[in-house]
């Protein structure tokens, strides 16, 4: 340690690396490059090995006199990324600033440094990198005056005086061993320092496959076939992207120019997807969602297994087939691009669809902003596909339906506030959410009956629904279905098993329960088998009052008696609030005269006399 204490003389030249990568009586070194500066103490240099994602030669081991470094440092000065690598200052060194932070890193802990550099360390297990990691692109100037720099960063501020081809085979290094964010790093450096090197792209494109970012791996794999449309490996590589991303004739016609580097098996299996996508694209036109479901998952199975076309495709049929939930996990599994790589990639035609099928499921889901801006934003990229526009209406009404349902709701407005959803639900009638929302609404007003049959839609379409469940489970306790509401109760519970209040409602129903014998009669209350109602509370007294409407049917029905020549209709406004808004009812229970297809008059539900003075004049005229 006290060597550590006395400031090391500055390097120049290809000092630097022997600085940084240390003396040779360091025993955990990992690598050493080949310079025209390192000490007569090491005079071999060992490069690491090629095998991996490029398709070079394996490397060669050199033993470099001195006589022969002077040489290649001269060689080295006239190739064509000599002067890229290069910064201002005398000769190849690093600025001042970076050899006194290099200096001052060795005497703090010069086994952090080794710690510190990212893929340039000693041998250990292979490191794990998730995809969702982000990693900077940029590799020119990282150059930071903190002992914490991060491993790449520092890689980069040291690699940028580097030989390309070097870095390409750290890379390659750190890709055979499982460092991919490092390999990345490395590529990243090479290609900064010469971009017109198709195998730095296509080593890049490697790396990003690793890391799941498959749509910058294609587009990397693009750009080394521009610069080498002959790059038979650089085609293959790309082919076998385009088929998990479900592209499957594009993925064919880059599999014929990779010629004898084309996988066989792969190419049979983009040949099954293509088969499968011609099948969806044919079942879609013929509104058949089961053919289309299974073709989708067949098409997945076959290799497309980060199509996201696809996906949506699978999510689509299974909504049109009412199956929400499992339509919202299907497009959980689908790849998040982000829109402007897919933009970029699928054209706007393509990402406009990957965008409607997300509007759709944001709508089932209950994710009523997310569903509008999706749908907006497939509208822009595509403003003449019908069904981006079309979808985009229906997600504005629905998204506008249940914010002035909720607004209605705060203010106690439940019979308003049911319309309102009931207009969101007209646009989308197996919205889960508007369905539940409808039936807290009907459950305030004391039309439990009506409000659980909201539920009961909710729940067929999202069976795991757990608002819909509670509230239903609520609704059955107020009208003494103790049995019904034990099994929801239960369901609950499975789910959340610390919950209080529903363990609350579980004990409560079950000693009801036990107390009635489980005798429940035809209308739900608790009573004996005659049919004789127990009224078990307020609000269920409330629900049989208003769900029977008792005394207005028995004078519709003795009007019609005396006037036989009039047609009656009852319309349940809540069920269908467009009518309400279209003829400007305002007040409920209303009734509304009608004669020779005109608007005659508009009664209240309660002026019985009026009602029947106005039926006898409509018949004298």
């Amino acid at each position: 340690m006290g060597d550590n204490n006395t400031p090391a003389p500055k390097q120049s030249g290809c000092g630097l690396f022997h600085l940084v990568f240390g003396r040779r009586n360091i025993q955990t070194t990992r690598r050493s490059v080949s310079t025209s500066s390192l000490p007569a103490t090491a005079p071999t240099t060992r490069f690491p090995s090629t095998t991996g994602p490029n398709d070079q030669n394996p490397a060669k081991r050199h033993l470099i006199s001195p006589a022969a470094k002077k040489t290649n440092a001269a060689a080295t000065a006239t190739k064509p990324y000599a002067k890229k690598a290069m910064h201002a200052g005398p000769g190849f060194g690093l600025s001042g600033e970076l050899d006194t932070m290099i200096n001052d890193y060795q005497r703090a802990s010069r086994p952090a440094l080794y710690g510190n550099l990212g893929n340039l360390r000693q041998a250990a297990a292979p490191e794990t990198h998730q995809p969702s990691l982000k990693y900077a692109t940029s590799v020119m100037g990282n150059v930071v005056a903190k002992p914490k720099t991060k491993p790449v960063s520092l890689c980069r501020a040291i690699s940028t005086r580097m030989d390309p081809e070097e870095l390409k085979m750290l890379g390659n290094e750190d890709y055979r061993n499982g460092r991919f964010a490092e390999a990345l790093a490395l590529y990243e450096a090479a290609i900064s320092i010469d971009p017109e090197k198709a195998s730095y792209r296509s080593n890049k494109s490697a790396a990003l496959v690793a890391l799941g970012k498959l749509l910058e791996a294609a587009l990397e794999c693009r750009e080394a076939i521009r610069i080498d449309p002959f790059y038979q490996r650089a085609h293959n590589r790309l082919a076998l992207v385009l088929l998990r991303l479900g592209e499957a004739e594009r993925a064919l016609f880059h599999f014929k120019q990779a010629g004898s580097d084309a996988d066989p098996d792969a190419i049979a299996r983009a040949k099954q997807v293509l088969i499968h996508l011609n099948k969806c694209g044919e079942a879609k036109i013929h509104r058949d969602w089961i053919t289309l479901l299974k073709e989708s998952v067949l098409a997945v199975d076959a290799g497309a297994d980060s199509a996201p076309s696809i996906f949506g495709l699978r999510a689509e049929a299974l909504l049109k087939m009412n199956k929400h939930e499992e339509a919202i996990e299907t497009m959980g599994k689908s790849p998040d691009f982000d829109v402007d790589l897919c933009t970029k990639f699928f054209g706007p035609v393509g990402s406009s669809s990957l965008l409607v099928f997300q509007s759709q499921v944001y709508l089932a889901a209950g994710r009523f902003d997310e569903g509008v801006a999706a749908a907006q934003a497939a509208a822009k990229l595509d403003p003449r596909s019908k069904e981006a526009v079309a979808v985009a209406k229906k997600a504005r009404a629905v998204a506008a339906a249940r914010v002035n349902g909720n607004e209605l709701f705060k203010g106690a407005r439940y019979s308003e506030a049911c319309i309102a959803y009931g207009e969101g639900l007209s646009h989308d009638p197996h919205n889960a959410v508007l369905l539940c929302n409808r039936a807290a609404c009907r459950s305030k007003l004391g039309q439990f009956q009506k409000a659980i049959e909201d539920c009961n839609a909710a729940l067929r379409v999202r069976p795991s629904y757990t608002k819909a469940r509670l509230r239903r489970a609520d609704c059955y306790a107020k009208i003494g279905k103790w049995a019904a509401c034990v099994e929801d109760c239960e369901a609950l519970l499975r789910e959340n098993p610390e919950d209080e209040e529903i363990g609350r409602m579980m004990r409560e129903a079950e000693a009801k329960l036990r107390k009635g014998g489980g005798r429940q009669d035809l209308n739900g209350a608790g009573g004996d088998a005659a049919g004789l109602a127990v009224v078990v509370s307020n609000e269920h007294f409330r629900d049989f009052v208003a769900s029977s409407d008792s005394r207005i049917l028995q004078v519709v029905e003795q009007l019609y008696q005396r006037y036989p020549s009039v047609k009656f209709l009852k319309v349940d406004l809540e069920d269908h609030p467009s009518l309400a808004k279209s003829e400007g009812v305002n007040s409920f229970p209303a009734f509304i005269i009608y004669t020779n297809g005109t608007r005659a008059s508009q009664i209240a539900g309660d002026k019985f006399d009026l009602l029947e003075t106005s039926i006898k004049g409509c018949i004298r005229s």
